[in-house]
C-alpha cells in the first residue's frame, strides 16, 4: 500500500509507552540524545523492576553480538540499559513499515531486517559495518513470533541461525556472542491492535494472517542474566569457510539456546 493509505490507520500503544515515544519530539531542552537514554526513560516511564545477573560475564574490550529472547517492545530497552551501553538491535521487518513502532524503534537506533523470503542481504552488510565500528549488535533469533503469538514467559521458541552465520562470516577480530535471558516474573498484556490490520503494512508476514490480536507485554518485574559468552575466532571461521559451515552454525545457535534456555529457568522462578 502506499504511504497516503497507511496514514489514515492508527495504532494505540500502552499509555505510558506512547507518553515515552512523544519524547522523542521533546522541545530542545528536554532532549533525549541517544538511545540509552531513550532506554532508561521507557523504562522509567512504564515503572519495570530490572534485576541484573552475571554482568561480570559482559566481555570488556571486545565486539559484541546479544543475542536474545524476545517477547515486548521493552526487550531492547531493557538489554540497553543493562549492558550501559547503546546498542544496534535488529528489529523485525514490519516494525519499520507501522506508524509509531516506526518511530520507535527508529529513535531506538534499531535497523530493520530485509522482508521475509529476501536473503537478508542488507542486514548482514549494515551488522558488519556497525560490529567494525565496535558497535554492540542485538539479534532476537526466535523470529516475529514470539511478539505475535506471545507464549509464558519462561519458554523459548527455536532460533533461527543468521546470527551465527553472521558471527562465523564477519570480517571481524576480537568477537564475542553474548547470550542474555529476559526473565519477566511480573508483567501485563495488553492488545495492541489487530493482526490483520498489520498485514496492510507488511503483506509478507504470513503470521499476520492467523486472525487475533497483536499482543503488547509490559513488563513489572523482569530478570537480565547473562549467559558466558562464545567467542568466535580463526579457526571456527576457516572451519566455516570448508565443507563443515553449516553444521558449525548449527552447533553455535544450539549453544545460546541451551544457555538461553536454562537462564530463564533461573530467572522465571
Amino acid at each position: 500500500m502506499d504511504g497516503s493509505s497507511n496514514s489514515d490507520i492508527s495504532f494505540k500503544l500502552h499509555p505510558q509507552i506512547a507518553a515515552s515515544v512523544n519524547l522523542v519530539d521533546a522541545a530542545p531542552g528536554m532532549i533525549i540524545d541517544t538511545p540509552l537514554h531513550l532506554s532508561r526513560g521507557f523504562l522509567d516511564a512504564v515503572g519495570t523492576k530490572v534485576a541484573l545477573h552475571y554482568s561480570e560475564r559482559i566481555p570488556t574490550n571486545h565486539r559484541i553480538l546479544i543475542v536474545s529472547n524476545h517477547r515486548s517492545v521493552l526487550d531492547a530497552p531493557l538489554l540497553m540499559a543493562a549492558m550501559n551501553r547503546p546498542v544496534r538491535f535488529a528489529c523485525h521487518y514490519y516494525m519499520s513499515r507501522v506508524p509509531l513502532l516506526r518511530e520507535m524503534v527508529t529513535a531506538m537506533g534499531a535497523f530493520p531486517l530485509d522482508a521475509p523470503r529476501q536473503r537478508q542481504k542488507h542486514f548482514f552488510q549494515q551488522s558488519v559495518e556497525f560490529l567494525k565500528s565496535r558497535q554492540v549488535v542485538g539479534i532476537f533469533p526466535e523470529g516475529a513470533q514470539p511478539m505475535v503469538q506471545v507464549k509464558p514467559a519462561n519458554q523459548l521458541s527455536p532460533f533461527h541461525r543468521g546470527f551465527a552465520h553472521l558471527a562465523l562470516r564477519a570480517p571481524v577480530p576480537d568477537l564475542a556472542i553474548l547470550p542474555v535471558a529476559i526473565a519477566s516474573t511480573e508483567e501485563e498484556r495488553h492488545n495492541l491492535a489487530p493482526l490483520k490490520l498489520f498485514s496492510l503494512f507488511d503483506p509478507s508476514e504470513p503470521l499476520f494472517n492467523c486472525g487475533g490480536w497483536h499482543s503488547a507485554i509490559v513488563y513489572r518485574h523482569v530478570n537480565i542474566l547473562f549467559g558466558y559468552p562464545l567467542w568466535i575466532d580463526t579457526v571456527q571461521r576457516q572451519q566455516y569457510r570448508g565443507s563443515h559451515g553449516g553444521q558449525l552454525a548449527k552447533e553455535l545457535t544450539q549453544s545460546c539456546w541451551d544457555q538461553i534456555v536454562g537462564l530463564l529457568r533461573q530467572g522465571c522462578c
